[in-house]
């Protein structure tokens, strides 16, 4: 085995930044909006503590809800939304989280507690079809990549066959590559052959590929028959989308290539998602700006939209430039300076209709989406959560113009091309002279205050002055800007829990939050240089996930327990594990949270946690498992009779002087990193987390 470089001590790895999202913290955040802070909003309003004097006060708001409000079950032409339903577990779970935390570490290995197992279901470079070539480093194409699973698998999401609990479909994102640690031999991009640059174009995307249960356990695999009907790969080279919604076929989606503006190849910077009730997967698109150059020779109109989506204009070629425009011409915004405006949206993939083409759905607006959930409003309406991941970017949500329909899988499969988008603006219930910029406190004892769904568009019509729909959603930040939304640190994965209705969203970290003339601290973002990140909460008024006002609040404050800046909902802190850098979260089927972590700022691996969010053990945190130095934990999906965890473990091995050839990591085959799809189950076939 060689020898394992340095591992960096803190946070995301300068590779990772340079790969993953193309070293966006090096340069200025795209949005320069003045927009007011919390601060500023919350002075001279009324106090919700005042407002609540008479009655249940803020704490309870914290907690409380309306009735409980879950996505409709499964359809009859359908798999469920839940999960991978499966035969109930020998000891059903009551909820509690048993197991004892594993520590931090920085181990190159996958841990799990004790009396728990794992196993690598599907690695980068796996055969999917019959037939395929497994992977030879040495020799990769495009056609032998799009034939095997992908790259740095994100988004998992695992879809039974109605009526079996021992068959699936595990739909994954392919979100980028990393060329150091895919080729031998690899000096830069513009050394790579043309070969190579469309094997890495293929490894973008998505996969989807038929799993069977091993045994009766928690244990889960590729099937082995040779027939393999589902199994699908979506690619950056050849795979055709259609756009859908009110911005399909407008002239700022029309390219040579495409002068009707519907068809769209390819996908592109795939990060998290979601699984919706009738059985399809979103994916977000997300860092898609860093595969364009040609900036520079763009109308003058249109550098200030592509400047917005952090698209360098002022050079031909963005520092790291993948050069995809020498397989691709289309990649070049000199040439075709609408292209890039084809990326950026909510797709959605029928995983069993694998003929069925993947859409685009411009009707959710435009932005770097980290995914999309939805869940079922007492109305009938789907409501979806989103966040853009980015410094001080927005979160937003979107509210279906049709009703979902429990035993119509056509209809459902309508819903997300038509209806409203909102973005999201805040205000906090505390003086701004108590959010100091340490992580203190308020003196009411909560990061807590209420906010309100500014509505951007609404089927063709626009309520943004001087935008018209079609812009709206092509440019929702700009829409966000105008109308004033809440810059938040980095909202990432969004996602309503179906046993309350509450709402969580992950912001990662801000490292500039009130850092020189970077916009302060706030009730939500309350602390300067945020490099750890927070659990961001909202309660929607009365129940209505339709409505246009909620309370929120921070109920983990994410860092080291030990340091006074951190939160953990009010539990003994002692009791707590340390976490850092909240990225993606998920719920078991009786409501805890799960998140999982990006970028380590405490110093040790990556890893998945778990916390009760209502009750007596709310807030107490307990680390499951942990990746190998440089990966992050991605995922997670946890199956619907809760005896399956999966992870996807991405980018393992991503620091700085690794290569394919030196490698940091040599998980998980002993001889040079691979990101691969994980399920971890329970040895006494009980619910994970018991």
């Amino acid at each position: 085995m060689r020898e394992l470089l340095p591992l960096l001590g803190h946070g995301r790895d300068a590779k990772t930044c340079l790969y993953r999202c193309g070293n966006a913290c090096d340069h200025p955040e795209p949005n320069q909006t003045d927009n007011p802070y919390l601060g500023d909003i919350v002075a001279g309003e009324v106090s919700r503590r005042g407002l609540l004097a008479a009655g249940a006060g803020a704490g309870a708001l914290v907690l409380g809800v309306g009735a409980p409000v879950s996505a409709a079950g499964p359809s009859a032409a359908g798999p469920s939304a839940t999960g991978a339903s499966a035969a109930p577990a020998s000891s059903p779970s009551s909820g509690a989280l048993t197991f004892k935390p594993i520590p931090p570490n920085e181990l190159d290995t996958f841990i799990v507690p004790n009396g728990y197992d794992h196993a690598v279901v599907i690695r980068w470079g796996d055969p999917i079809f019959a037939g395929a070539p497994g992977l030879d480093v040495h020799h990769q194409t495009g056609e032998t990549q799009s034939r095997q699973f992908g790259f740095n698998n994100d988004f998992l999401g695992v879809l039974p066959f109605p009526g079996r609990h021992d068959r699936a479909l595990l739909v994954s994102n392919h979100e980028y590559t990393n060329e150091e640690l895919m080729f031998p031999g690899f000096t830069s991009q513009e050394a790579l052959t043309v070969d190579q640059v469309r094997a890495a174009m293929a490894a973008h995307g998505m996969s989807v590929v038929e799993l069977e249960r091993v045994g009766d356990t928690g244990q889960w695999r590729p099937v082995r028959s040779k027939r393999r009907p589902y199994n699908k790969r979506l690619t950056m080279l050849a795979t055709e989308f259609r756009a859908d919604g009110p911005a399909a076929g407008s002239p700022l989606l029309r390219t040579a290539a495409d002068p009707r503006g519907t068809t769209i190849i390819g996908t592109l910077n795939n990060c998290a998602g979601g699984v919706t009730p009738w059985g399809t997967v979103l994916s977000g698109e997300e860092n898609f700006n860093q595969y364009f150059v040609g900036g520079d020779a763009v109308p003058a109109a249109d550098k200030p939209y592509l400047n917005r989506y952090g698209i360098l204009t002022t050079a031909r070629y963005p520092s790291g430039s993948r050069r995809w425009e020498r397989a691709q011409e289309r990649f070049d915004l000199a040439k075709h300076p609408h292209e890039a405006n084809r990326f950026g949206w909510i797709v959605e993939v029928d995983p069993f209709e694998p003929d069925a083409p993947p859409r685009k759905h411009t009707a959710m607006g435009r932005f770097k989406h980290e995914g999309a959930n939805v869940i079922v409003a007492k109305s009938g309406h789907v409501v979806a959560y989103m966040g853009d991941d980015e410094r001080f970017e927005y979160l937003y949500k979107f509210v279906s113009d049709g009703r979902y329909r429990k035993n119509d899988r056509k209809h459902n499969l309508t819903l997300l091309s038509s209806g409203t988008l909102y973005v999201a603006q805040l205000s906090g219930d505390s003086p701004p002279s108590e959010i100091d910029g340490t992580g203190k406190l308020p003196s009411d004892g909560a990061f807590d205050g209420t906010g309100k769904w500014i509505k951007l568009v609404s089927g063709t019509t626009s309520f943004v002055p001087g935008m018209s729909a079609v812009e709206v959603l092509t440019f929702a930040r700009l829409a966000g800007d105008a109308v004033k939304a809440t810059k938040m640190d980095r909202p990432e994965d969004v996602q309503p829990s179906l046993k309350t209705g509450k709402i969580y969203a992950a912001l990662t970290n801000n490292t500039n939050r009130g850092v020189g003339t970077y916009p302060g601290v706030d009730e939500a973002n309350p602390r300067v240089a945020n490099k750890h990140g927070q659990i961001f909460e909202i309660t929607e008024d009365g129940g209505d996930h339709t409505g246009t006002t909620f309370t929120w609040s921070l109920p983990i404050v994410c860092g080291d327990p030990a340091d006074p800046a951190t939160y953990f909902a009010g539990f003994d802190k002692t009791k707590v594990s340390p976490i850092s850098c909240p990225d993606n979260v998920a719920f078991d089927s009786t409501g805890n949270l799960w998140i999982a972590t990006d970028g380590n700022a405490l110093g040790s691996n990556d890893g998945l946690f778990a916390t009760p969010i209502e009750g007596p053990s709310r807030g107490h945190l307990k680390q499951f498992l942990t990746v190998p130095p440089g990966a992050e934990t991605c995922g997670p999906f946890i199956t619907g009779d809760d005896r399956s965890v999966f992870v996807a473990v991405q980018h393992p091995g991503e620091i700085t002087g690794a290569t394919i050839d030196n490698p940091a990591s040599t998980w998980p085959d002993g001889d040079f990193a691979k990101p691969a799809v994980v399920v971890t189950w329970h040895l006494d076939n009980r619910a994970i987390g018991s």
